[in-house]
């Protein structure tokens, strides 16, 4: 007696699907546990990722203040000369800040940086709370960096003016 074959259209059964394929019929298979915990596992790493609404507050809140400070010091940064003059009467030096031509470039510089350090840190920051990964740290990670390279910026022209130099030496200014 021959054993009839599903039709065109029909179901085959798990069995039938087996023994058309030539595996040995699920029966005669060993019992194999680690089968079982692997699709339970499958599911754990596709579930979601947990939104952290605090964190993406906080995160917004950084970039808010972040860029307030960045159009307000890069305004300043426009007009280096008068902020070294600024800086030179607080610290109690009589001379005046003279490096006209290298505080423009530099200060113009400095505004350059901290909008493009601004740019990349939202940039990075939005990616990370799409992917709904903690990113409130990103914010003061990339404020520290791009603050860091501005006040190099800064500190060229700084360095090259006499009235600051001599009150550096211990002087007062020229």
């Amino acid at each position: 007696m021959s054993e009839q074959r599903p039709q065109y259209g029909e179901i085959a059964t798990p069995e039938e699907q087996r023994r058309a394929a030539g595996l040995p019929p699920l029966s005669e298979l060993p019992p194999v546990e680690t089968a079982v915990a692997l699709p339970a596992a499958d599911a754990a790493t596709d579930a979601p990722r947990r939104a952290h609404p605090v964190d993406r507050f906080v995160t917004i809140g950084l970039l808010a203040y972040g860029l307030v400070n960045v159009v307000v010091t890069g305004l300043q940064y426009l007009d280096l000369p008068s902020v070294m003059n600024q800086v030179l009467s607080v610290l109690g030096a009589s001379g005046e800040f003279t490096n006209f031509a290298q505080g423009r470039l530099w200060g113009t510089i400095a505004s350059v940086v901290l909008v493009a350090g601004w740019a990349l840190t939202a940039t990075l920051s939005i990616r990370r709370l799409r992917r709904r990964k903690l990113t409130w740290w990103l914010p003061l990670v990339g404020a520290v960096v791009t603050l860091g390279i501005a006040a190099v910026c800064i500190s060229i022209p700084m360095m090259g003016d006499p009235a600051f130099v001599a009150y550096m030496q211990g002087g007062t200014g020229s």
